[in-house]
């Protein structure tokens, strides 16, 4: 059967592919339309659906007719309009999502502030929930040294050896929870049940929730309140709670939000000024980054959003601007910080060494330039990006390890005047910085670059030159205003021609995201959701290089990919995707034909958009009895329904949007 499966994925990836190039051709050669070859009102409001949200729920198309598709872009822009509170239900036990860094950083300690109470630098909270997290950290870490050291002495003798080995397993086998009596816990009140694990040894406390997995940790945690439940799989891994909240919260908002457009968006800018979750302290700097550097803005002023991030703690240390020291800084040049004398300055290379000032970094001036404003052809030089990581020098953090944040420190600052893009800008310490952020915000190469990512996403993967154009001077116009730039794609010509229709390929996120609301699935724990996009190659807050994931369809279409889209869409269908409940009576009256069942499903999933290709390569699988599991000669057995719904989710059709 999976071969077959591997031969249905690899005639799909092929339609896809070529679909998605015929569109992106016909797209090139048209540029403008007339008004007269513009899509009929149902296919407007799918369109403004597939693009303007992460894919319609069932209903949706219905209703955004009902209001008009105007008014409901409208509305999109203006998402304070917008009644979310159903989301607000959804993330309100995620606890994480409203602590600022600090909070975090003490509730779920890092391994660094647990070697702090090792080493008797710093003392235990008294709070029983987190002196419990702490004590199971700290006899981790202390294990952990013990192995080390194990490791440095030399060999013990045969004997010895077997001795420490048993007595290892002694220790285990007398663990009061060594059998990890769960089930005996579990029939306590929920509090009662908090409080006997508070009364556990701190190893028996990693064990239990190491042990909770699956279907046994949701039985485990029922009934436990937000807290409850986070000091409990705290006890295993603190770090994790705040990594699995942030993705759960993305996933979660995408999926409910009524406000789809501020979500598309957020996801874009994020994107757009990427962070990568697994350097250091930006596990627990990234949730401020999104909640008050990235949604606040993303349909702002884009000057207002370019500050706030090179002021954020997360992309200071992401591109260790934190670090960059001037070199004729006071710093640099040894000065005492009482010494403020600006007498002659020597250059002076500061010693190299982890996590200390490590001279002039030119990290953030460059992607400030080629990935953030400019973009590659934006017409600065090497000797630009040199003066802008002058200019931002002294650009630091405040303890980010222990969720500091932005400072600027005037020793670090590298004096005198700096020129870039052939302007002058004066000493004048951290206004420097603003009046270059400025002067990149308001450029015209920065309102072509950013007007063409969105036009990318919202459009095409080579979006007509005449669209960009038409966007950047509203950029210009409206000062680097968001929405007026969205305002004016959507009610271009060029985002309304016909063969813009289904013409963008879906990534890994916009695919499952648009599969789970087209199926009206209900999500009650998206963290396994997030495993199938890291199996997909789309981890959230998991790109590394500062280029953020690629909007271009020739990124994600192969035959291996399509084939792991095709997985996921028949386990969603069939109700075997963990942590996601599939309503069973969906699709109870669909025909029990299997064609007449693959045409009712058709308008219901993609309105009837499907290509007679896909038809009859959907059909042909549903006569194979190997996979469809029905004879034709069989008129008793019903057709199977998930069958046909996952064979349309992987559609080149629903791959598109």
């Amino acid at each position: 059967m999976r071969s077959k499966f591997q031969q249905l994925a690899l005639a799909l990836a092929l339609a896809l592919a070529a679909s998605a190039l015929c569109a992106q051709m016909a797209l090139a050669k048209k540029g403008k339309e007339t008004s007269s070859s513009q899509m009929p009102e149902q296919k407007r409001a799918i369109h403004a659906l597939n693009r303007l949200t992460f894919g319609p729920r069932p209903g949706d198309v219905n209703r955004v007719m009902a209001m008009g598709v105007d008014h409901w872009i409208d509305d999109q822009l203006h998402p304070e309009k917008i009644d979310d509170h159903a989301l607000d239900t959804r993330l309100a036990p995620l606890r994480t999502l409203r602590m600022d860094t600090r909070d975090i950083v003490e509730n779920f300690p890092p391994e660094r502030a647990i070697k702090a109470v090792a080493e008797g630098k710093q003392s235990l909270p008294s709070d029983p929930s987190k002196r419990a997290v702490y004590k199971a950290q700290l006899e981790r870490y202390e294990e952990k040294q013990e192995r080390k050291q194990g490791a440095a002495d030399p060999p013990l003798a045969p004997g010895k050896a077997e001795l420490a080995d048993d007595e290892r397993a002694r220790r285990r086998e007398e663990r009061p929870y060594a059998d990890l009596r769960w089930e005996q816990i579990l029939n306590l009140p929920p509090d009662q049940r908090m409080r006997e694990i508070l009364r556990m040894p701190p190893e028996d406390q990693r064990a239990l929730a190491t042990s909770l997995k699956g279907d046994k940790r949701d039985e485990f945690l029922e009934g436990m309140d937000p807290k409850q439940r986070e000091t409990l799989m705290a006890l295993n891994n603190p770090q994790q709670v705040v990594l699995d909240e942030l993705v759960q919260a993305k996933l979660l908002r995408a999926i409910y939000s009524e406000r789809q457009l501020q979500e598309v968006m957020a996801d874009f800018w994020f994107n757009h000024f990427n962070v990568f979750i697994g350097k250091g302290a930006d596990r627990y700097l990234l949730t401020s980054y999104e909640r008050d550097v990235i949604r606040p803005h993303a349909l702002g002023k884009f000057e207002d959003l370019l500050v706030a991030t090179a002021q954020s703690p997360a992309m200071l240390f992401y591109l260790d601007n934190w670090l960059s020291v001037g070199p004729n800084s006071e710093v640099a040049n040894g000065i005492p910080k009482h010494n403020r004398r600006r007498a002659r300055y020597r250059p002076l290379v500061v010693k190299q060494g982890k996590g200390r000032r490590t001279g002039l970094n030119e990290n953030y001036g460059r992607e400030l330039m080629e990935l953030h404003t400019l973009g590659v052809n934006g017409g600065y030089t090497q000797k630009d990006v040199t003066e802008v990581a002058r200019v931002f020098t002294g650009w630091t953090l405040k303890q980010p390890k222990q969720g500091g944040g932005f400072t600027f420190e005037e020793r670090m600052h590298e004096p005198g005047d700096k020129i870039i893009l052939g302007h002058r800008i004066k000493s004048n310490g951290e206004k420097e910085g603003r009046e270059v952020l400025h002067l990149l915000a308001r450029h015209p190469a920065t309102a072509k670059f950013i007007c063409a990512k969105l036009a990318m996403r919202f459009v095409s993967d080579n979006p007509p030159p005449t669209l960009v154009d038409h966007m950047a001077q509203t950029f210009l116009k409206k000062k680097g205003d968001i929405s007026e730039v969205l305002k004016t794609l959507f009610h271009s010509p060029e985002f309304w021609v016909p063969d813009a229709y289904r013409a963008k390929v879906k990534t890994p996120l916009e695919f499952v995201v648009s599969a789970l609301r087209a199926n009206g699935a209900n999500v009650t724990d998206a963290i396994p959701l997030a495993r199938q996009l890291q199996n997909m190659g789309m981890p959230l807050y998991g790109m590394q290089p500062p280029t953020g994931y690629s909007m271009k369809a020739d990124a994600w279409v192969n035959s291996s990919a399509i084939l792991g889209r095709m997985n996921f869409a028949l386990a969603l269908t069939s109700g075997k995707l963990k942590g996601v409940q599939v309503d069973s009576d969906r699709t109870g009256n669909v025909p029990s034909d299997p064609q007449t069942a693959l045409a009712a499903l058709e308008n219901t999933l993609l309105e009837g958009d499907v290509s007679q290709q896909t038809q009859d390569t959907i059909a042909r699988q549903l006569q194979d009895p190997q996979i469809s599991g029905r004879k034709l000669d069989d008129p008793v057995r019903p057709s199977n329904v998930s069958m046909i719904e996952g064979l349309l989710l992987g559609s080149p059709e629903f791959q598109r949007r």
